[in-house]
């Protein structure tokens, strides 16, 4: 533990510099986090000094290749930067552009010509994406259309929702109204009833004079009409005899007393009611 604290106070030193180090509450948590990230640092540093060692080797060898193809151009050609004309120069570093483009070791044509090769291929590839993102972004607009089609009768169709729903909501608030004053008016009425039943049963009324009782004994005298009808159509062929046959007679006696009877049982009922 006490190694571990040591450790984090000297990265934390080399971290921060000359500023003052932060207070924090040291306990075992704290100081295996502080652990971890000093590990990390020192692994990450670790790491980016042999990157940089590296480079530095890299730099060293392309400086001694260049030196070398100097010398080689020097001695063997006669040649030199100093000496070129300037379209050979330029020539040159249009051809060193290309290498540092194409990602290349060397200026030879064993360079370049995979070099071009892989980046064709990247291009037809790219082509190839191209085409199929275009025939993508054609469907996509198809659909599109489509769909704001459909959102433009969906739209059409919520208007003329919400026009129909407001006209059935005035409608339902009138009935609702209407309601409202039919339920008044059916109150005051069943109010006016029965104040005007008290009244009739206060002063004793005879029930029969009633509209109902009326309606009924007009339908028993209809109903004894009907039955007199059969009676009456009985005596028309004895209507037409000779008043001498005494079976005739005997026949009109007792078809009047019938009928006779008849009536006085409707006056009776008539009286009665």
């Amino acid at each position: 533990m006490c190694e571990k604290i040591k450790k984090v106070n000297s990265w934390l030193s080399t971290v921060f510099g000359d500023q003052p180090v932060p207070q924090f509450e040291v306990n075992i948590r704290t100081v295996d986090i502080l652990y971890q990230l000093v590990q990390s640092s020192e692994a990450r540093c670790s790491e980016t000094a042999l990157c940089i060692e590296d480079i530095k080797q890299k730099i060293s060898e392309y400086q001694a290749d260049g030196a070398h193809l100097q010398d080689v151009l020097l001695q063997g050609v006669g040649l030199s930067c100093a000496s070129l004309a300037k379209p050979a120069a330029d020539y040159l570093c249009a051809l060193v552009d290309n290498a540092m483009v194409l990602g290349v070791r060397d200026t030879s044509l064993g360079s370049f010509m995979p070099a071009v090769n892989n980046h064709t291929n990247e291009l037809v590839e790219t082509e190839k994406s191209n085409r199929k993102l275009e025939r993508e972004l054609r469907a996509l607009r198809r659909r599109l259309g489509a769909t704001l089609v459909l959102r433009s009768s969906l739209q059409e169709d919520i208007n003329k929702t919400v026009k129909s729903q407001a006209v059935e909501s005035a409608k339902a608030e009138e009935r609702l109204l209407n309601m409202d004053f039919v339920r008044a008016k059916a109150k005051e009425l069943r109010i006016k009833r029965e104040r005007a039943e008290a009244q009739l049963v206060s002063k004793n009324m005879d029930g029969s004079v009633t509209h109902q009782a009326v309606v009924q004994l007009a339908e028993e005298v209809t109903a004894l009409k009907q039955e007199i009808i059969p009676l009456k159509r009985k005596l028309e062929p004895y209507m037409d005899l000779s008043p001498s046959p005494s079976l005739a007679q005997v026949k009109i006696e007792e078809a009047k007393r019938e009928l006779a009877a008849l009536d006085s049982q409707l006056e009776m009922n008539v009286d009665f009611k």
